[in-house]
This record gives C-alpha cells, structure tokens and sequence, in this order.
C-alpha cells in the first residue's frame, strides 16, 4: 500500500475506532437500562468492534512497512491476521449469547425502559452503518481487507440492529419478555456465522488460497492485450499480500528473440498488469522458448522459423494457464 494510501486508512480507521466507543457506550446504558439479552447481544459486538478496530489499525501499519531481510515479500499478510483475530471474536460473542440467551429461557430477567433503550440502539444502528459503508468503500479502493471485513462487520452489525429493534418492538408491544432470548438467540447465531465467514476469509489468505476471480479478471486482460510474440502463458500464480500481489508464470517466446527483445517482451506484460492493478504488483516471469508444437498456435505471422502451419489461436483460460505444461494444438 503505498503511503498516501496508508495515511488516508489509517485515518479512517482511527475515525471509526474513536466513533465504536460513543457507540459502545450508548449501547451498554440502553443494556443496563433494560436488561435486555437483545440489546445486550448488541452492545458486546461493539467490543469486537472497537477490539478489531484496534487491531486494525496496528495491521495497516504493519502491513504498509517496505520489505526487509526479514520479510522479503513485505508484511501485508499482517492484514489477514488481523481480519482473523477479527472473525474469531465476532464468532466468540456470537457463541456467547446463544448460550447467555437459552440460559435465561429458563431464568428469565424482568425487561424495563425499552422506549429509551430502543431510541439508543437505533442511534447506534444508524452510526454502525455509516461507518461500515465508509470503511467499505475505503477498503475496496486501496485494496485492504481489514479496512473491507471491518466495514462489511459494522454493517452487518448495523442491519443486527435493525433486526434488534423490530423484536424490542414487538416485545414492547406484546409484553412478551421470553420473545427477548428467542431473538437474542437468532441474532447470535446470525452473529456467528458472520464470524466464520470472515474467518475462512483471512485463514484462505494466509494459506495462500487461489482467488479464481482475480485470476479470471488478470487472464481475460491478458486475453485482451495480447502481443503477437506472447505465444504461451502458463504455470500461473497469484499470491496476495494485504493490498499487493505476487504473480508468477512462465511465458513463452519466439526462441530466437535476443535478451534484450524478450526482456522487451516481459516488461510489456508487466506494464499491463501494473496499469490495471495500480495498488501494488510484483511479478516473476520466467521465459520459455517456443519449440516445433508451438507453431500450430503461434499467432506471430512474420515468423521465418516456422515449422507447422498455424491453426488456431489458443484462448487462454482459467484452467490452461494454471497448468504447468505448454499449450500445443491438439493434434500435436
């Protein structure tokens, strides 16, 4: 991430930690207030939320330091952990209250002050999604996936709340106060498998998991802005830290090409992929020479060398050009 990009984050998620605690507090009075399970299921997402917050800000500035001997490829993996420690907290309250809410089934708390308390929780509610829409929209620009899960999880806590305030309504309305773990119980369970998703997320980045759309969007670029002496891309790879990516593949030339026309060649593509991943990227490339299959897909019609007639350009796919093998026409 480069350091424009890291200030204006950090700012944002330092706005957002400092606006999660008039929000934290709002709730537990409405909570202490009313001795609502619901309202209570509410008020300790907002711990995760300034938790995770906190984290946060820690990951983004860690993530954002240059490389070293130490660290090679840089620290955004540093992101993932944080959106992990993130996930699992989420998960953890979640859990909490589903067993805090089938408890008090059996020991039922009297419920008091719901007016005041639901005025709070929605002021809350409304706050949470401003944030969460904020911190999306920052996270999709600068490619942060703690800016982005951090955004998604307060809005997700937004539209918690606006689940929390029908039932209070309808307690309110009805005098039912068992209705109030019935629903704090549906809303942790909505709560923790929110956590999970986040989760696999974050533990997908660490363990280097292929992203199939980010690799079907750079193969359709290449697809598009292919020159005629990229006869071949294989053996593709993409590997993301925090906001920047790794790519490796193999790319094959026409074999008689100098250094200095092939290196001509590489930097072309890696131009192309840059212009269209401005956040960040790092590519290997490494040059194979064409051989006599090769001609059959060889597009290059200025070609002295040829061997076989050209019969037909090789669409690059998803699947083709994460095989580890040269494409070749068929009947080769």
């Amino acid at each position: 991430m480069k350091g424009n990009q890291l200030s204006s984050s950090l700012r944002v998620q330092v706005y957002v930690l400092l606006a999660g605690l008039l929000i934290m507090a709002a709730k537990f009075v409405a909570y202490f207030l009313t001795k609502s399970n619901t309202i209570l299921t509410d008020a300790l997402e907002s711990i995760v939320n300034i938790t995770a917050g906190a984290v946060g800000v820690y990951s983004l500035y860690l993530a954002a330091k240059p490389k070293d001997i130490d660290h090679p490829y840089g620290h955004g993996k540093a992101e993932f952990i944080s959106a992990s420690i993130e996930g699992t907290l989420i998960a953890a309250t979640g859990l909490m209250m589903v067993f805090k809410s089938s408890f008090n089934l059996y020991r039922p708390q009297p419920l008091a002050n719901l007016d005041v308390g639901m005025y709070l929780t929605a002021a809350g509610g409304i706050l949470n999604y401003i944030l969460g829409a904020v911190l999306t929209r920052y996270g999709k620009r600068n490619h942060s996936i703690t800016l982005e899960s951090g955004g998604k999880h307060l809005k997700t806590d937004a539209y918690t709340t606006a689940g929390i305030l029908a039932g209070l309504f309808v307690i309110y309305m009805t005098g039912q106060p068992w209705l109030d773990n019935i629903i704090a119980i549906g809303i942790g369970i909505f709560i923790l498998v929110a956590g999970v998703k986040i989760l696999r997320r974050s533990i997908a980045g660490i363990m280097d998991e292929a992203d199939y759309d980010l690799l079907v969007n750079v193969v359709k670029i290449l697809n598009e802005n292919r020159r005629p002496n990229w006869i071949d891309i294989h053996n593709m790879r993409i590997i993301k830290y925090g906001s920047n990516l790794h790519i490796d593949c193999h790319m094959t030339l026409p074999w008689y090409l100098n250094v200095a026309q092939a290196h001509d060649e590489v930097q072309a593509l890696e131009d192309l992929i840059a212009d269209h991943f401005p956040q960040g990227v790092e590519l290997f490339i490494h040059t194979d020479a064409c051989m006599e299959p090769s001609c059959s897909i060889c597009t290059l019609g200025t070609c002295g060398e040829r061997k076989q007639a050209f019969a037909y350009r090789e669409e690059w796919t998803l699947e083709n050009v994460m095989r580890n093998e040269k494409h070749r026409s068929a009947q080769t």
